[in-house]
């Protein structure tokens, strides 16, 4: 592509002559300069990464890879472009970031991928120099966002104003192909570009599918984020004593990820004592105790924008864990050995699902909701069920190198006081699989009943 054609890093509003132009430019160009993935993950990440032996990935050629698979999955499903609202996907799409979590509840932000064409960024207002350093933004443009908290009782004006810039791209790129596929979109937006004559598709699918093949340098990342998970993780185990609550613990992991240039935690999965029966509890002010078994699932989103979706169980103080302990854990520990054993390529994902593992019958009810799913920068397609679970809406496929798959374990006896969580992370490769996750389950948990 001709990047110059399409005026790489226009301006998100024109600039004034003169000296305000002027120290409006330079502005611009100090904070690209200082942005933080410009700035990168500082000494304690890249201390460990070495300690790893795990080197830099090639950003640019990740980012080049990104767009080429976006757009064989446009081509392929004759879209002239893709809307993109999800920050995930955007982040996939752009390598850029901006209020992740704040823009995921708030469509403020979106990028417009042409098949055939540029991409272009409508950023929040001022924050042009947010994409300076991706170098595969073509052009940024102001967001129109209709949302209520902007527009009020006015929304059919902001939804004709945003819907004509899209519009514009579409009649300028598409080649006369009207056909768009969007992730996210309310029915005004919906009903405005087809008055315009645009047809609207769906999004989630180009992008579930072009993020499902992992290049080599995304998983370089994904290695590098699983590392700085991990480091965490040793930082929250040592944390572990009678007496801490499980908010001040999950805090721990919190800290660690931050510290090491990570993200965002999806979720409050951790638990502690009788709360880890059933599971799904958030964490909260419960008062850990000496003997009880502790339980959480990371779902962080660490440094490179990458998840690592990782489960433990600890056994809290000095003291030795009991039988029904032992039993639930080596119970989780041999479901996630036999089940990891069977992913390799070229299996069905019906053919994993009835072949794999499951609870014995008094853990089966309290059973885990898959037993895989696809993980990237988030949680990703495809997701496997228990095959008593599996309906005639539930997808099949086939297991392909590149993909990385989280393979899940929850013991729990129906009734019981504690439960069990184990998941490890899983790069397919062309012959079998290798183990991304490498942070060592409990040994005592692990021992001979007494």
């Amino acid at each position: 592509m001709d990047k110059l054609r399409f005026g790489r890093h226009r301006k998100i509003m024109p600039f004034e002559p003169g000296s305000v132009g002027a120290l409006r430019e330079a502005s611009r160009e100090k904070a690209a300069a200082l942005n933080q993935h410009v700035l990168g993950y500082g000494a304690i990440a890249e201390a460990e990464w070495a300690a790893a032996g795990i080197a830099a990935p090639d950003l640019p050629a990740m980012r080049s890879y990104r767009l080429e698979r976006i757009r064989a999955e446009l081509k392929r499903r004759d879209y002239a472009g893709a809307l993109l609202y999800d920050p995930v996907n955007i982040r996939y799409a752009t390598d850029s970031t901006n209020m992740q979590l704040w823009v995921a509840h708030n469509p403020t932000r979106h990028c417009f991928v042409a098949t055939e064409g540029p991409v272009v960024l409508f950023d929040y207002f001022s924050c042009e120099h947010l994409s300076d350093h991706a170098g595969v933004v073509d052009e940024v443009r102001p967001a129109v966002s209709w949302i209520y908290l902007y527009s009020g009782e006015l929304t059919d004006r902001k939804v004709r104003r945003w819907a004509a810039g899209i519009a514009d791209l579409v009649a300028e790129h598409g080649g006369g192909n009207r056909r768009i596929a969007v992730d996210h979109i309310d029915p005004e937006g919906v009903e405005e570009l087809a008055r315009r004559g645009i047809a609207v598709g769906n999004g989630e699918a180009v992008m579930e599918n072009a993020r499902l093949i992992k290049s080599p340098d995304e998983i370089l990342a994904m290695r590098r984020a699983i590392v700085a998970c991990e480091a965490a993780m040793g930082e929250m185990e040592v944390a572990l004593k009678p007496g801490i609550s499980e908010n001040e613990l999950w805090a721990e992991l919190h800290r660690g990820n931050i510290a090491r240039g990570g993200e965002w935690i999806e979720t409050r999965l951790l638990s502690s004592g009788p709360r880890t029966n059933p599971w799904f509890q958030e964490c909260s002010s419960r008062v850990i105790e000496n003997g009880d078994l502790v339980a959480f699932d990371t779902d962080l989103i660490g440094p490179y924008g990458f998840c690592a979706d990782l489960s433990r169980t600890w056994l809290c103080g000095d003291g030795r864990p009991s039988n029904e302990q032992r039993d639930l854990f080596r119970i989780a520990a041999d479901q996630i050995a036999h089940n990891t054993d069977l992913m390799r390529p070229g299996i069905s994902f019906r053919d994993l699902a009835e072949r794999s593992a499951v609870p014995p019958g008094d853990c089966f009810p309290t059973r885990y909701g898959v037993l895989y799913h696809g993980v990237g920068l988030a949680d990703e397609y495809p997701t496997l069920p228990h095959a008593s679970d599996w309906t005639d809406d539930t997808p099949d496929g086939v297991l392909e190198p590149g993909m990385v798959l989280c393979v899940e374990s929850y013991i729990g006896r129906l009734g019981g006081r504690e439960g069990v969580k184990i998941e490890e992370q899983i790069l397919i490769t062309g012959t079998g699989n290798e183990k991304l996750s490498a942070y060592p389950l409990d040994e005592r948990l692990l021992g001979n009943r007494f």
